[in-house]
């Protein structure tokens, strides 16, 4: 079985610690791991990471994120990966720093790299696991918050938090997005 495992965030040096990039630390993070190294590639960098006997394509997309689907798309052809076996790994305001939630379909929320990846699949029945970054912003401040990075409180836990969504990761491809949601999905 294989499953493309994208995490969401933007290219370049400027972006590389920010709160949207979260995508991509993720799958750094699961990746370092397993002590994998990225090559880039058409439409952004992969790492394959077997877990179990089962395939996992990391996708780091380079096509900045309003074009995120682009890349999903390429990717899931060139590797024959049905839509259940697609989980994106995204930043969420609306979830407290480092809550993780696994959904199996849901709307953008306004988020732009969302919002294509629907708009290119033609649906938004796609496994997502959102990872939050709170929202802790003046009215009107949302695009510096989310190209801001994080602050020492959010870093003191952010290993920690990297390695369970790593896990959250490996079980929905080795358990399945039910079970994994019910083991993970806690207050």
């Amino acid at each position: 079985m294989k499953y493309l495992i994208v995490g969401l965030g933007n290219i370049g040096a400027e972006y590389r610690n920010t709160r949207h990039n979260i995508g991509f630390m993720v799958l750094d993070a699961l990746a370092k791991a397993s002590n994998l190294v990225f090559a880039d590639g058409r439409y952004g960098a992969t790492a394959n990471l077997s877990v179990k006997g089962r395939q996992l394509v990391l996708l780091k997309p380079s096509t900045y994120m309003n074009l995120s689907g682009n890349a999903v798309r390429y990717w899931m052809q060139k590797e024959n990966i049905a839509l259940e076996n697609v989980l994106i790994v995204v930043d969420d305001l609306a979830l407290p720093f480092g809550t993780l939630r696994l959904k199996g379909k849901g709307s953008d929320a306004g988020h732009n790299g969302l919002k294509h990846i629907a708009e290119i699949l033609g649906t938004q029945n796609y496994a997502r696991l959102r990872f939050g970054i709170g929202n802790d912003f003046p009215r009107g401040h949302q695009i510096d918050y989310v190209l801001g990075n994080f602050t020492e409180e959010d870093l003191k836990t952010m290993d920690e938090r990297l390695e369970t969504a790593g896990n959250i990761i490996k079980s929905f491809c080795l358990a399945g997005i039910n079970i994994t949601m019910n083991q993970y999905n806690k207050k």
